[in-house]
Parts: structure tokens; sequence; C-alpha cells
């Protein structure tokens, strides 16, 4: 018998083998572990509602898939709340020391230090998962926060069975993870990668939960655990201090809101990048009946309609809080309709003919997502993410807390590429106490007969992922379909048009290669996207998780 199939048994129990404390609503919820979906389902069974279970879900997560978010990460939570319409968007994304400053990661002649972004305590910002676990069980839970966290405690606590996708992101950090006691210490055994499905316990980690349930945001931003991680970051080199921690908190921005055809888009605004690239791709796309053009152009389309929402990436996206962004203008339809008159049919546009800087792109892929709605249509799209697999590599003594990367999300100098690729100019340079731009795209899309709510991880992927999988909504597919599409992307820079295998046929290659694109099969599988839809009609509900990881996707009433 599977794990999966383990767990999807454990999720049945929680309804139907023991009596609720309520009737607890019909709920789809799709995540990237089955832990962290039965921790969803187990907070539901509670008397939860669907803001409860993303608590725990999150929580969770930061336990069980430490290489893809965590305590000492950040992430966006995408909310609507059915009995008054309400949705929002919850920032809680790192941000920079007050000691960062804009040259910090150059060396005396003005160049980047390899991986002094990436690796180690310096690379880390301040964390703000934590926050946001606090805000949204506080603004949003109808139950106790110490209720919502207790799987995610329990499951740091008595430990879980790591599985092969965990064991393949240690292998590729295991040398860093070396370099610092408390990280070897919890995640490797004697040095060594651990055996698949042996056990992984962290109770440092579950103390420092346990304390953030006692005492909400004081429990980490405040006391022994404050302490602890600015004594750790200090003796590593690391520039944080009390007053940084102190002033840290998740703050609620307006969603950015998008049409294209009859599809309602709600998405994620800034400090992330992914609303609004995506709404100004399907603006550029609205131009075109996508559904009657053949393959081939309907791929170049789509390639040279991300082309161009990225490269105003790069141009104009970063923290709103610090600089000025001209959203109105990048959702405008006429401005849209300006850069579809830019395109030619017959050959692609050469990434350099755009104005600005045309530097690579960067940004780190290991991201985590879950999707969560019930049958009121109460929903949650949240993205979390520590940048790198295992982010920073370094755990500050005593928490269990595994610290970010996310620095190098900003651009250290101007038109240099990050670790993912992406570059960034001016808007997104390094600032004390700002948040660094991000891809992640937590989304809902509404028509008046279903809602779908849906993101993955993959870093500057993220938004092509979902921009494809609206697309394919458009088309008339469900979840199942949107989470198992074979993938294509293009970024502005580079000026290659990246592939997965059977994304592309043999005839569309050659024909899109004529055109003058540049072809770049992907190394690898990318993404894990975490779906469910409501159908309004029926209040019927599906979900479906991406097999590219491990993830389950549930639907409980």
């Amino acid at each position: 018998m599977s794990f999966k199939i383990v767990i999807a048994l454990f999720i049945s129990a929680l309804f139907w083998g023991q009596p609720a404390l309520c009737q607890p609503p019909k709920v789809a919820i799709a995540s990237a572990h089955p832990l962290a979906t039965a921790a969803g389902f187990e907070i539901i069974n509670k008397g939860g509602n669907v803001f409860d279970a993303a608590v725990a879900v999150s929580a969770a997560l930061a336990v069980v898939e430490p290489s893809g978010s965590g305590l000492g990460g950040g992430g966006y939570w995408l909310l609507h709340r059915a009995k008054d319409g309400l949705e929002t968007f919850i920032d809680a994304r790192e941000k920079a020391p007050l000691a960062a400053q804009q040259n910090m990661y150059l060396d005396k002649d003005g160049k980047v230090i390899a991986k002094l972004s990436l690796d180690g305590a310096l690379a880390a910002a301040i964390p703000g998962m934590p926050a946001g676990l606090v805000h949204l069980a506080e603004h949003y839970g109808q139950l106790p926060l110490a209720t919502s966290l207790a799987p995610a405690i329990r499951y740091a606590k008595t430990g879980f069975a790591i599985g092969n996708r965990h064991l393949k992101q240690l292998k590729f950090r295991a040398d860093l993870l070396k370099q610092y006691p408390e990280s070897a210490r919890i995640f490797l055994s004697e040095g060594q990668l651990p055996k698949a499905f042996s056990i992984l316990r962290q109770p440092d980690l579950a103390h420092t939960l346990s304390e953030i349930a006692r005492s909400g945001h004081a429990g980490f931003y405040g006391g022994d655990i404050a302490e602890q991680l600015l004594e750790s970051v200090k003796l590593a080199g690391g520039i944080w201090t009390a007053a940084d921690l102190e002033a840290y908190q998740a703050v609620e921005r307006k969603p950015i809101k998008g049409q294209y055809h009859d599809l309602k888009i709600t998405s994620a605004a800034p400090s992330s990048s992914g609303g609004i690239v995506l709404v100004e791709a399907l603006n550029i796309l609205s131009g075109y009946d996508l559904q009657k053009t053949d393959g081939i152009t309907r791929k170049h389309l789509i390639t040279e309609a991300m082309r161009r929402a990225y490269h105003d990436r790069s141009l104009y996206l970063g923290d709103a809080d610090f600089i000025n962004i001209p959203v109105n203008r990048l959702l405008d339809a006429e401005y849209a309709a300006g850069l579809r008159r830019s395109i030619a049919l017959g050959h692609a546009t050469p990434s350099s003919q755009l104005s600005g800087d045309n530097s690579p792109q960067k940004e780190g892929t290991n991201t985590t997502h879950f999707s969560i709605i019930d049958d009121q249509g109460n929903r949650v799209a949240a993205t979390l993410s520590i940048n790198f697999p295992f982010g920073s590599g370094f755990v500050a003594k005593g928490t269990g807390v595994l610290l970010n990367d996310e620095m190098d999300d900003f651009a250290s100098s101007p038109g240099v590429m990050n670790g993912y690729g992406l570059v960034g100019g001016a808007a997104n340079a390094i600032a004390p106490g700002k948040r660094m731009l991000s891809s992640m795209t937590p989304t809902f899309i509404e028509t008046d007969q279903q809602v779908a709510v849906l993101g993955t991880p993959g870093g500057s992927r993220i938004i092509s992922m979902v921009l494809l999988a609206a697309l394919d909504f458009a088309d008339g597919n469900g979840p199942d379909s949107w989470v198992r599409l074979p993938r294509y992307h293009h970024q502005f820079m580079p000026d290659v048009l990246e592939y997965e295998l059977g994304a592309l046929t043999d005839a569309e290659r050659q024909a899109l290669g004529a055109k003058g694109h540049t072809l770049k099969p992907a190394r690898y599988p990318y993404g894990d996207m975490q779906a469910v839809m409501l159908d309004k009609r029926q209040h019927s509900l599906a979900a479906a998780s991406d097999k590219r990881g491990e993830g389950l996707a549930v639907v409980g009433h």
C-alpha cells in the first residue's frame, strides 16, 4: 500500500471514523505533501474554516517539506471570504535587514561575489512566515492558533518518513548543509545522506512552533527564540538585529485583478510580480482567438506575450512600499494592445530589440504551494518559499529554524542574474527593510459557473505555468488537465524558449525555430502545481495534485 493511500485513508477516518465537533463543510485541499493535506482536514474536522486549515497546511509544510518553505522563510496567502466577498492578499515576504546595503554582495571592483547571497547567514532576509501564520489565524480563522498549529508540532516532535523528493533536494544541498553543525545534525546522518523513508524528527522546531502557538507574534520575533536567532546569525556572519525582528509585520494588500474573455482573474500583488505579469500577458493574448489558431501559431503568440510581460517585470517591478510601480498602465488594455501590435506572426522578436536592460534573469525554484476551497466558495491560494532548496543551508542553533536565502532575489547589481537566471534593475535593488521581488503567483480564476484556485512553485517559471493553466481553463478543462500540462516558458532574458518533454511536437519545434525562436529542452520536469475547483451550480468540488511532485489532493465532506 502506497504512502499516499495510507494518508488518504487517514483523512477519511477524520471525517467518517470519528464524530466531528460539528458537521464540517465539504472542502477540497491540494498540497505538496500528503501530511500537509491531512493537517488541513484535521483542522476542518475540529470545526475550523478554510483559513484555519490554511494555517495548519502552511505550518505542516514548514515541517515536512523543509526544502521548499519554513518558519525561516516567507510567503503569500490570497484569500476570498464568501459571506461578504472580501478578497485580500497577505504579504509575508521576507525583508532585507536594516543593516543591508545595495552593494553588500559585491567585491571592491563592483562584481558579484559568488554564492554570498545564496549560502549562509548573510544570505538570509528577515522571515515573514511566522507573522503570516499569526495574522491569518487572528484575522480570518475561528480556532485558536494553538489548535491550528498542533498537527505541525506533532509532525516535528514525533517525526515523519522522508521521501525521494526530499532526498533529491537534500543531495543537491548536502555539501552546504555539512558546513553548519545544526543543519548537518538535523538533516544528515553522521554527515551522510539519510536512507529513504528514514524518520526525520525536529524537536527544536517543535519547540519554536509551540512558542508561536503560545505567544503568537512575540513567540518568534521576541523572547528566547528571537535571542537564539540573533545570536546564531551574528556568530555566523549575518547582520540581523533585534530591531529587524521587532519591526517585522505581515501586511494586507489589494489583489491584482484582470479579465480574460469571460474569466475573472484575481492574483498576487507586489512585492510579487506574479499577478501583474500574468494579467499583462493575458491582456496581450485577449486580442487573439487562441482556440481557433493552430498549435504553432498559438505557442508563438503565447511565447511573445510572455517575452513582453517578463520584460516589463525586469523594468518596473519591485516592493511597492519603496518604489512607484505603474500598475494601472501595465494592466491597461490599450497598453496591451500596443504591445500586441509589436508581435509579428511570422517571426520572433529578439529580446535584444526590446528597450531597457537586456541582461539575463533569475530566481529560486524550490517553493511550495497549496490550494483550498469549500463548497461555499471560501478559498485560499498560498505560495510559500525559502528560495533555493533548503534555503541558505543555515539552521539557527536551538530553534530548528532553517533560514532562507531570499536576499538573492534582489538585484545584487543591476543587470546581473540571480541564482534562477532572472535579472532586475534599480526597482529591485537591495535596500534596508525592503521586500525582494518574487514571481509567486497564487491565483483565483472565476466564471459565472466555476471557481479555480491554483498556483505552483518554480521560480521564474511560476507565472508561465499559471498562464498556461489559465488558458487551459479557458479551453474548458479542469484541474487534472491544468496540473499535468506539458510546459514551456520564456522570460525575456535569456532569450530562450524552454520546454518540457512533450510540450512541443517535432513539427512545432521545427516551425518555431524557423520563426527565430531559440529552443532549449528543460533538463528535468518542473513545477508542482496544486489546484482545486468549485462548480457553483452543483456545489461540487474537484482537486488535483501535480504528478511531478509527491503531493495529495483530496475532496472531503
